[in-house]
């Protein structure tokens, strides 16, 4: 669309929108809803202009005014969020986000994106004698409006000033993106934003469009989100740092994929990377793996000198603490872990998996496999347990690093994809030590009681202890109940681990 000579100016696409079905709507102007035009308008506008002619009606309670006779619709601003729309504008995500030390540090200058704002702000433009707080708008002050329906292209006159004047444009929706310019920076003055522009809309109806915008849309599903990853990963995300959330949201849903994808893994084919019905998609979803990972081996390395568990991939080849495995290595730990213990729990023949098993044929949503590993009835298939094996493999682990000689573990192939093939090669090569570890605590858990409140014929305080492992609450609860059943383990650094576990928790 070409911007008119006059500076003051600008074209704007009619959009048609209304169905015959809307006339029945009760249109009635003394409940701040007559009816409207039955189209909006759609132009670009500088930020700056944008600004310097909108006013903003928030919703208060100081005066405690009647809900009803509150014309105010939008929620109180927060300047931080108006500061990160900035940031994010002039250095693009995942910078935006970062603190301003991550941000002036030269290694972070490679995330620097453009910032984007293709969505647009939702105004209306006040016609001559509408009123706010007491204040009528006049004819000089007003956005003319010049509307032929021959032609394809309406025309709006912005009116040069209106410092002391009822603004003529009031916002709906994007206040925030709005605050995000300054009027001092020249750099942004000229950042156009897209508007959609209603005429006339009264107040109840801008209410509601504030409403269906903000309140009714569904959020995006976090598996969805988490699986958009691998189209935005650079291999400098993966392998720059590890304090970044962004740096260890994709490394975990990397190593989420790798479960799924790779055929040697229990999950292989069986977690829930979009969020769909559990019975089609798998029992846990890729968003509990991903949270799963970032609170136990996707977080930072402990610093030296603090009794603190930290994340046994939280080690970069950069630093001087931590593993420095590559991300073959980390799948191939990964995968061999639950590898080892869906096996264990293949093996067992303990009262609760027997029980599971026996249960197994009436399940809808049975996926297969050992049913004490696979079924509704198994911890082992939500997100607790699958939360519970990680941070125990973890942190027993991270404990005992030293005497495991973890950190002596190379991969000798040098392998610069993940791939199954190089992930199968580098568990092929695991250090003994590291692999009996990894045995000792699966055989171990695998007498452990798996099965969930919902298991038919536990007794009233089974239940009760059962129901405790259910919610955020349930997730320590769990990590508590395997470490002191670990204690007991048959293998003595598994124990001993446990035992110095609960010491420094």
């Amino acid at each position: 669309m070409t911007m008119p000579a006059d500076a003051f100016t600008v074209h704007a696409l009619r959009v048609r929108q209304w169905l015959p079905d809307w006339d029945q709507v009760n249109f009635d102007p003394q409940q701040n809803q007559a009816k409207p035009a039955p189209h909006f308008y759609l132009f670009s506008l500088s930020a700056a202009q944008l600004r310097k002619l909108s006013a903003i009606y928030r919703r208060d309670v100081s005066g405690m005014t009647a809900r009803k006779e509150d014309l105010g619709i939008q929620r109180r601003h927060d300047p931080e969020r108006s500061a990160e729309i900035r940031r994010y504008v002039v250095e693009g995500f995942p910078r935006s986000g970062l603190s301003e030390a991550q941000r002036t540090d030269p290694s972070n200058d490679g995330l620097r994106k453009p910032g984007w704002l293709p969505t647009a702000v939702v105004v209306n433009i006040l016609n001559v004698g509408d009123e706010r707080n007491g204040n009528r708008i006049d004819a000089a002050h007003v956005v003319n409006v010049t509307d032929d329906s021959g032609e394809p292209f309406a025309t709006l006159t912005l009116p040069e000033d209106v410092d002391d004047a009822l603004p003529p444009i009031e916002v709906i929706d994007g206040q925030h993106r709005l605050f995000a310019f300054d009027d001092s920076d020249p750099d942004l003055a000229d950042f156009e934003l897209p508007v959609v522009a209603f005429h006339g809309l009264d107040i109840s109806w801008q209410a509601y469009l504030f409403w269906t915008i903000n309140i009714k849309p569904k959020k995006i599903n976090a598996s969805l989100a988490f699986d958009l990853y691998p189209l935005l990963r650079e291999q400098d995300w993966l392998d720059s740092g590890d304090r970044i959330l962004v740096y260890r949201e994709s490394r975990a849903q990397e190593l989420t994929e790798i479960l799924w994808a790779t055929p040697e893994s229990p999950w292989y084919k069986r977690i829930n990377m979009l969020g769909g019905p559990r019975r089609d998609s798998g029992p846990v979803t890729q968003a509990a793996f991903v949270r799963s990972l970032i609170a136990s081996m996707v977080k930072p390395w402990a610093p030296s000198g603090r009794q603190k568990v930290g994340g046994i991939f939280g080690g970069t080849p950069n630093q001087n603490e931590g593993l420095a495995w590559s991300r073959v290595q980390q799948s191939a730990f990964l995968v061999t872990a639950w590898r080892i213990l869906a096996e264990a729990v293949r093996q067992t023949d303990s009262e609760w998996a027997r029980t599971i098993r026996e249960e197994a044929a009436q399940l809808d949503d049975f996926s297969g496999g050992d049913a004490a590993f696979s079924s509704g009835y198994s911890l082992l298939a939500t997100d607790q347990g699958v939360r519970g094996f990680q941070h125990v493999v973890n942190d027993l682990a991270y404990i005992r690093q030293k005497p495991l000689s973890l950190a002596e573990w190379r991969d000798a192939g040098n392998y610069v994809d993940v791939t199954s093939e190089n992930i199968a090669a580098t568990a092929h090569v695991m250090p003994d030590p590291i692999r009996t570890f990894l045995r000792g605590i699966a055989e171990s858990l695998a007498t452990y009681d798996w099965r969930t409140s919902s298991f038919p014929g536990l007794s009233d305080n089974e239940r009760l202890t059962k129901a405790a492992l259910r919610g955020s609450g349930g997730y320590k609860e769990l990590r508590d109940q395997l470490i002191a059943h670990l204690q007991d383990s048959t293998n003595t650094d598994v124990a001993r681990a446990a035992l110095e576990l609960r010491v420094w928790a």
